[in-house]
């Protein structure tokens, strides 16, 4: 005939509780942080020097750092979106998951969405390093030019930047200009699509699903809100950061033979990028935001050259807001709620 009364009454009393739940298993451990981070690191924005520093912070403050072999598949199917993301939620907790991935919506499989961190820069500078890179790659032994892009012709590989600017090459037009955007939009097929819709969704993106998009050009203040924000992952990072040794290191990961457009290719360039450099300055104007709230100047930068009448740089604060009223920790303690 069921349950005795008596125990419906204890159950409700007890909130429903059953001896299975006070005698199973005991509960996954909550940690009192976030304890599952996403870093789907854009390439050419500094992340091979965020990532020596992660291995590095790892083995100091024990967390588990899960990183991929993968560095050429940003775009998934549904299914490789399925099993990815099944693989990460499963990582040891605390972790931190890097890859160079388009944005993944774990909620929309039934996973919990972890929180994310990026960073981007200027669209311009990091063509321009990425072109070079995959020609020429870095002062690094182990991973030249030759193993990267083997099968390179040697009249692309020495292929004049302002005459694949002005020839109007694949590699230097739309939709290869149109890069950093889809790493916030998302998997949608819209996504790759140089457009509005695709702005406003990566927008939406780091409003609600990132914690910290920083700025490569302003790092030491990228490292900084990161050790404050997420201090169990970066406590320390800046002292590591600018160590001599580790600074050796980040050396090494430098574009070799760099050279710079002209200023007729330079304008194409802000042309056809337009898109990216309206995200770009979303981005910037939201870092400083967080800058101004913990105090930190925003020290205005020369920036490289830009035809100031095409796309106007927003007003920078050098002064910090002066907000007695709003409790600083308070205002932490809500990004993780």
């Amino acid at each position: 005939g069921g349950p005795p009364r008596f125990l419906l009454d204890l159950r409700q009393y007890l909130g429903n509780s059953t001896y299975l739940d006070d005698h199973g298993p005991p509960p996954s451990k909550v940690l009192p942080f976030p304890s599952q981070v996403v870093y789907n690191r854009v390439g050419k924005c500094g992340s091979r020097t965020v990532v020596l520093l992660l291995r590095i912070l790892s083995e100091k403050h024990g967390f588990n750092l899960v990183t991929s072999d993968i560095h050429n598949k940003t775009r998934l199917t549904k299914n490789e979106q399925m099993e990815l993301i099944k693989n990460i939620s499963t990582a040891e907790q605390p972790y931190l998951f890097t890859r160079h991935v388009h944005f993944l919506n774990f909620s929309r499989f039934g996973g919990d969405q972890p929180v994310y961190i990026n960073i981007i820069r200027d669209p311009v500078s990091r063509f321009l390093s990425n072109y070079f890179f995959r020609r020429f790659g870095d002062w690094r032994g182990e991973q030249n030019h030759m193993i990267r892009t083997p099968s390179m012709r040697q009249e692309e590989r020495y292929l004049d930047i302002n005459e694949c600017i002005l020839e109007n090459y694949p590699e230097c037009s739309n939709p290869r200009l149109f890069y950093i955007i889809p790493y916030f939009c998302g998997q949608h097929p819209r996504c790759r699509e140089p457009g509005e819709w695709a702005l406003q969704r990566a927008k939406l993106n780091v409003n609600e699903n990132f914690l910290l998009v920083g700025i490569l050009e302003e790092l030491e203040d990228v490292l900084l809100l990161l050790e404050r924000f997420l201090p169990h992952y970066f406590k320390g990072v800046l002292s590591i950061y600018k160590d001599p040794e580790h600074r050796k290191l980040g050396n090494m990961t430098v574009t070799v033979k760099k050279t710079v457009p002209s200023p007729e290719a330079v304008q194409i360039l802000y042309q056809r990028m337009r898109y990216e450099y309206e995200f770009y300055h979303y981005v910037k104007e939201q870092f400083h935001l967080l800058k101004r709230k913990f105090g930190l100047k925003s020290h205005v930068s020369s920036p490289p050259l830009r035809p100031q009448f095409f796309i106007p740089t927003p007003p920078e604060t050098e002064e910090p807001i002066d907000d007695e009223d709003q409790d600083d920790e308070k205002w932490l303690e809500d990004i993780y709620k």
